[in-house]
């Protein structure tokens, strides 16, 4: 299986010796025709999960990159929607692709957006619940939030949330001329039904959300965030709203409260 998985991604190989072809056909050329058809179903696989990468660099570029990915990377799945989990890396390391500076941010937008989409679905944390566990703040500084499994926070140092909204119109051109490039952007993903929203995040709302998903209490994401209380209450209420919460779990000690 090595040997023909190799022969497969390098057309400089010939292929495994112990395959046979029946009717007298050639197995040089046929074996051509199948790696080549293989080669170009991943490509185009590449093509469908990174929309926006293909529009920013063009067919040509786009084919040439994803093409030198697939030699490097075969699937991990017969599904050929979760192949391309590498790709933002790949192209971060891409030396042609280091005029386009934001295309691997762009890529892992894209790539979390294909990660939500195909996520598992959750019962969402009721607003009367939330509500109950908001009227004791101490408690709920110690409390650890948990997250549907749809939801990614993707940050970059490059506009990638404003390039990817100019790219789901018909006129992407016109809205790229207004986006300033050396500009921070973060963005929450989350899947309240059956279409992923991309919803721009603040800075410190993505650092927040980023520390939550990590695992860290409530109370020491938001005080390492510094985010303003306005801003923490509107965070919440999209959190609320979007069903991107599942529920609070508060550490057995401090749960129980004096008598």
């Amino acid at each position: 299986m090595n040997a023909f998985a190799a022969a497969l991604l390098d057309p400089t190989l010939p292929p495994p010796a112990d395959l046979a072809v029946r009717n007298g056909a050639d197995l040089t050329s046929r074996f051509a025709i199948y790696r080549n058809n293989v080669t170009w179903s991943l490509i185009e696989a590449l093509a469908d999960t990174y929309p926006v990468v293909k529009q920013l660099v063009g067919d040509t570029f786009f084919q040439a990159m994803a093409c030198a990915y697939v030699r490097a990377h075969l699937p991990k799945s017969p599904v050929l929607a979760y192949y391309g989990d590498a790709f933002p890396d790949f192209i971060a390391s891409f030396p042609p692709a280091s005029g386009v500076p934001y295309l691997a941010d762009v890529a892992r937008l894209e790539w979390a957006y294909v990660a939500a989409f195909h996520s598992a679905d959750t019962t969402a944390m009721r607003l009367d619940a939330f509500a109950d566990a908001m009227r004791n703040p101490a408690t709920l500084a110690n409390a650890h939030l948990r997250f549907a499994p749809c939801v990614r926070v993707v940050k970059s140092r490059f506009p990638v949330v404003s390039i990817w909204h100019a790219h789901q119109d018909d006129d992407p051109a016109a809205r790229m001329a207004d986006i300033p490039i050396p500009q921070a952007e973060a963005a929450l993903l989350v899947r309240p039904a059956y279409t992923v929203q991309v919803i721009p995040l603040l800075m410190p709302a993505a650092d927040c959300i980023a520390a939550l998903l990590d695992g860290v209490r409530l109370g020491e994401a938001i005080e390492h965030a510094a985010l303003p209380q306005a801003h923490l209450e509107s965070l919440f209420t999209h959190l609320l709203q979007t069903g991107a919460l599942c529920g609070i779990d508060i550490p057995e000690d401090h749960a129980r409260q004096p008598s």
